[in-house]
This record gives structure tokens, sequence and C-alpha cells, in this order.
């Protein structure tokens, strides 16, 4: 008899009671997934994510007092939290805080129109650790952002970031450039003619090698380091 899989272990942040309360009814209404607490600001969050080992956090980006930026800081900078996902709920689709949260170490974005669906499947992927959320917009909003020179405290290209980049194999950087082109694995699989086991192990690599928690902190690494560059268009 094949094991039941362990339900996903996931946290809600967001100091709307009646917002989290849908959400927990969403989650809870999954077989694979449930709702393990509630949080109303960023330190509650990190507080909870520590006590109750939360796979997922659905952190709303803006919240009185402890926001979910200073949260999600607060998540990522305890190596006993490594394999916590954070995903960040936004009001507005194009959001500067977005993504200072993805260099933050925040697993991707959504909004908070989203359907019903696209909140759970956000969940079970960032769970997953193998795509990244919203690759689209996500590429779209780091792109903006770092050709506008939004933040004076990115690093420039030829920084540690860059640096870093030299570590990394000739098929690694290839592989490094089509994650930031927001390619799943098979995506990058059937465009080099490997397997995705392959890419993934490739993935797996520079991830380790460039300090990456996960996908969404290796686009930013690709952008950043000046790997790949923001479109004009």
């Amino acid at each position: 008899m094949e094991e039941t899989p362990t339900p996903i272990r996931v946290l809600l942040a967001d100091d709307q009671a009646l917002l989290r309360s849908a959400f927990r009814v969403l989650v809870d209404s999954e077989p694979d997934m449930h709702v393990v607490g509630e949080a109303s600001d960023g330190a509650q969050a990190y507080a909870l994510a520590r006590d109750h080992r939360a796979d997922v956090v659905l952190m709303d980006i803006r919240m009185p007092g402890t926001d979910g930026l200073a949260g999600t800081r607060m998540i990522t900078a305890d190596p006993a939290l490594a394999a916590v996902r954070v995903v960040m709920l936004t009001t507005f689709e194009v959001d500067e805080y977005v993504v200072q949260a993805l260099r933050a170490g925040a697993s991707g974005f959504l909004g908070k129109g989203a359907e019903p669906e696209e909140l759970l499947n956000a969940i079970r992927v960032a769970a997953a650790g193998e795509a990244l959320l919203s690759p689209a917009a996500t590429k779209g909003l780091i792109a903006t952002f770092l050709a506008q020179g939004a933040h004076t405290d990115a690093p420039a290209p030829g920084s540690a970031h860059a640096e870093r980049l030299a570590a990394l194999t000739g098929r690694e950087r290839e592989v490094l450039v089509l994650v930031a082109a927001g390619l799943p694995n098979d995506g990058i699989a059937a465009r080099l003619e490997v397997s995705p086991l392959t890419v993934k192990t490739h993935v797996n690599r520079a991830m380790a090698k460039l300090g990456a928690r996960d996908r969404a902190q290796l686009v930013v690494i690709a952008y950043e380091s000046g790997l790949v560059r923001p479109r004009a268009d």
C-alpha cells in the first residue's frame, strides 16, 4: 500500500481576518494541503513559520507593523527555515515591493484577485520548488525595475553575483538563461534536447553555486549579474 503524501503545511499572513478566513476555507478543502496557522503581520508569520514548520507562507506584501517584505527577509535569513517557500500576495500586478521580495528570497507572487485554482496551484508549485510562479509576469517585473534603476541597493553587473557566475559550467549558464526566460524544466529539456532530470540537476547545481533558494532567485541573479538583459519592449 502506498503511503499518503504529507499534506502541504500552509501559513496565512494577512492583516484582514476575513480574507484569511476565506483562504483557510479554500486551502482546507483540498486533501493535499492544510492551514497550520494565521498571522496578521510579518513578525508573527516568521514566529509561526518556526513553530509550525510551514512549507508555504502566503504573505500579504502590505501589512501594518511588520510588513510582508520584512517578514519575508526574516524567514529567508533563518537557516532553520531554508525549506520554507514564501508566496507574496499583492493587490497590484506590478509592484516595486514584489521585486524586493523576490530579491529577499520569496518564491514568487500572486495577485489577490487570482482565481481559487490559481492560488491552490501556486501553493503546490511553490511547495514543489520546481517552477517559478507566473514566470512571464515575474520576469517582466524584474526587467522593468532593473531597467529603471528602481533600487539603489541592487548589485551592479560585475558584483558578487557576476563573480559567482564564473563558477558555472557553460551548460549551467545556458540553463540559467532559459530559467530566466520563464521556461519550466520540460521546456528547457526540449530546447536543449536533454532529459528533464538532467535539467533539474543543472538547475540545482546552479542554485547551490549561486546561493539561490529557488528558481525565482535564479531569475533575479540572471538579471542583476548582467547575464540576461531587460528587453526594451
